[in-house]
């Protein structure tokens, strides 16, 4: 696929690129998407919920009434479950949500990401730029004049741009990450990738190992 490459002005610079159809054009696989998914959502998880179980609770340990002779069942312990301020049984723990996926699986779910945001046009390169200096307003006037103002925008770089990112943190529904960091979430999260000229290659480079 040939994409024409655009300037900061929305305009047609005169240079067109290919996508990689290694990357940008393989058959989908929808269900490594959804594990590489499921595992960037499951490492966001901190995991501190705790709840008090029966050994925990700061109660008497004292036998609360006589075995015989009350009518009703007996009780040895106020920090039994069934008895209100008791602990709690089988109560969350402390946990890891993270799991193990091959980087093979990774790789296919990134890629077939791309390839499902090419075919529905959802791919637009940008010439390389850089900022000066932090001005959001100036962010702003890029991401209209791409015609992407109210849209979901992913910004790949090739390199760290720090006053590229302080630029843009304020402003919503936009993100931009470097082609090394790029995952399959932001991808299918976007409504449209803004890729510089030099990223394709940094992320060719990354997915075609």
């Amino acid at each position: 696929m040939e994409l024409a490459v655009l300037n900061t002005q929305g305009k047609e610079t005169g240079k067109k690129v290919m996508l990689d159809k290694d990357v940008f054009g393989i058959e989908p696989n929808e269900h490594s998407i959804y594990l590489d998914v499921k595992q960037y959502l499951a490492n966001q998880r901190q995991g501190t919920h705790k709840s008090k179980e029966r050994a925990e609770v700061a109660y008497s340990t004292r036998k609360i009434k006589r075995q015989k002779g009350t009518g009703t069942a007996r009780a040895g312990s106020i920090k039994s479950p069934i008895f209100v301020g008791g602990g709690r049984a089988f109560g969350p723990e402390p946990r890891d949500y993270g799991f193990k996926l091959n980087k093979k699986v990774k790789r296919l779910a990134r890629k077939s990401a791309l390839s499902i945001k090419a075919k529905g046009e959802g791919v637009k390169v940008l010439e390389d730029f850089t900022m000066a200096a932090p001005k959001t307003k100036e962010f702003v006037e890029i991401i209209k004049n791409l015609e992407l103002s109210g849209k979901k925008a992913l910004v790949v770089t090739s390199e760290a741009n720090a006053n590229l990112v302080l630029s843009s943190r304020n402003v919503g529904k936009t993100k931009v990450v470097l082609a090394s960091n790029l995952n399959t979430y932001d991808i299918m999260n976007a409504n449209v990738l803004v890729v510089c000229e030099s990223a394709l290659e940094a992320i060719n480079e990354v997915l075609k190992k």
